[in-house]
C-alpha cells in the first residue's frame, strides 16, 4: 500500500491545492509573503508528515511521531486561517467556514488514524 491511498493524505493534499490557491487569489498583496507564506508552509507540512511517518511505519512510535506533526501542523494552519480572516484579510466568509470545517474534520481523522496505529499498529 502507498501513503497516496490513506484518506488522510488525499484530504490534507487536496486543502494543500486549495489554500494555495486561496492565498495566491483571495489575499491582499502584502500578506503573500506574510500569513499567506506562513498558512501555505504549514498545510504542506500536514500533507509531507504523513508520508514522512508512513516512511517509518515499520517503526511504530516514530509513525506516530509524525502524525503527530502533522496533527500539529494542522492546528497551525487553522490558527493562520483564523488569523486572516480576523484581520479581514481574507473577506470571502464562504471560503474560509470551507475551509476551516475541512481542517477541522481532517484534524478529527488524523487524530483517529493515531490512535488506530497506536492501538492496531504491527512492525511485523
Amino acid at each position: 500500500m502507498s501513503y497516496k491511498k490513506l484518506t488522510i493524505w488525499q484530504k490534507a493534499r487536496e486543502l494543500v491545492i486549495d489554500i494555495h490557491k486561496m492565498t495566491l487569489s483571495e489575499l491582499p498583496q502584502f500578506e503573500l509573503y506574510e500569513e499567506g507564506s506562513q498558512i501555505r508552509r504549514s498545510i504542506k507540512s500536514v500533507k509531507s508528515n504523513i508520508v514522512e511517518g508512513y516512511g517509518r511505519r515499520r517503526y511504530k512510535k516514530e509513525f506516530i511521531r509524525f502524525l503527530t506533526y502533522s496533527l500539529a501542523s494542522c492546528d497551525e494552519t487553522t490558527d493562520h486561517l483564523e488569523t486572516l480572516f480576523e484581520t479581514e484579510s481574507l473577506k470571502d466568509e464562504a471560503l474560509y467556514k470551507d475551509l476551516h470545517e475541512r481542517l477541522q474534520i481532517l484534524g478529527k481523522r488524523i487524530n483517529l488514524f493515531i490512535q488506530s496505529v497506536e492501538k492496531e499498529h504491527r512492525t511485523d
